[in-house]
């Protein structure tokens, strides 16, 4: 999370990639890195549109955002580590550009500037939630989510515990699947924005709270007790097979709603049968569907 926003000069995709391209129908894009430095270009071979690469926002796959006559735009391709290359930005996939000016990308609302900012972001959007770039620092740190981090550590510095941030070890499965939520979006905001269909997968509080185990109290199915925030993911299946078994176990404590099923056919790799990847149509790339359930072979995504 603390390269989930990169600025120029410490982008380490780009410098990895110092020259990218990508052609569909009579446009190309490309994105050249030199001396820290990176240039978004697209044309349609009589005219080409440049512009600075300001901020990136993805540690792993990228989309990169710039300022164009004083508007933010995000970049109409990205960068994908699966195609170790550029294709078109999820969500434009069915957008045809007609000209040089669409072609570069989509101008953002200020609304969704900011919430890209406040996301990917420590300090990016003041308590009046206004979008401060000049207080911005790049990617998730302490802050971002323990309120008061940096008053704690200057006080605790004097040997003082005067200020500590809220204890988020504290709330229940439910609450913190709404604070996750507040970037990987909560189960009301789905719904209140008639999200439907594959693209949801991407939503994982929405989607472990469908599940018939989430009760909102029980911090064994908390996404805290499956993801350390402050670790890499972890992408071995089995090493989460010991969170399921907490509940599945022959010997496991019973839930509120009772004793939970233990599986007949395996205690390994759970995840693979009870959690599927999820190919998202454009994005390049699975998501695990954190909807906890029996998945029957060639069943429709169920939403």
């Amino acid at each position: 999370m603390a390269r989930a926003l990169q600025l120029p000069g410490s982008n380490s995709v780009l410098a990895a990639h110092p020259s990218l391209t990508w052609r569909q129908g009579p446009y190309t894009w490309t994105v050249a890195t030199k001396n820290g430095q990176s240039i978004y270009s697209v044309t349609n071979g009589k005219k080409t549109l440049s512009l600075p690469i300001r901020w990136a926002f993805g540690a792993h796959a990228q989309t990169w955002v710039f300022k164009r006559n004083g508007r933010f735009y995000q970049s109409d391709v990205s960068y994908y580590p699966e195609e170790k290359g550029l294709r078109t930005t999820i969500g434009e996939t069915d957008s045809v550009p007609h000209n040089l000016d669409e072609a570069i990308g989509n101008r953002l609302s200020p609304l969704v500037a900011r919430e890209c900012f406040a996301c990917h972001s420590t300090n990016g959007v003041s308590k009046r939630q206004h979008l401060t770039l000049s207080t911005l620092h790049p990617g998730v740190s302490c802050s971002r989510c323990h309120q008061g981090a940096l008053r704690h550590a200057e006080y605790a510095s004097l040997g003082s515990n005067a200020v500590n941030p809220p204890n988020l070890s504290a709330l229940s499965s439910e609450e913190m699947a709404s604070f996750c939520g507040q970037c990987h979006r909560t189960f009301s905001t789905v719904i209140r924005h008639r999200w439907r269909g594959v693209i949801d997968v991407r939503f994982q509080p929405y989607r472990i709270e469908l599940s018939q185990c989430f009760n909102g109290t029980d911090p064994r199915i908390s996404c805290v007790a499956c993801h350390d925030p402050h670790k890499p993911l972890v992408t071995s299946l089995v090493w989460y097979d010991k969170k399921c078994l907490a509940c599945h176990a022959p010997d496991a404590r019973p839930t509120s709603t009772g004793k939970a099923r233990v599986c007949p056919v395996s205690t390994s790799h759970c995840v693979r049968c009870h959690m599927p990847r999820v190919t998202l149509p454009g994005s390049h790339t699975q998501f695990t569907d954190h909807f906890i359930r029996i998945v029957k072979p060639g069943a429709p995504y169920p939403d």
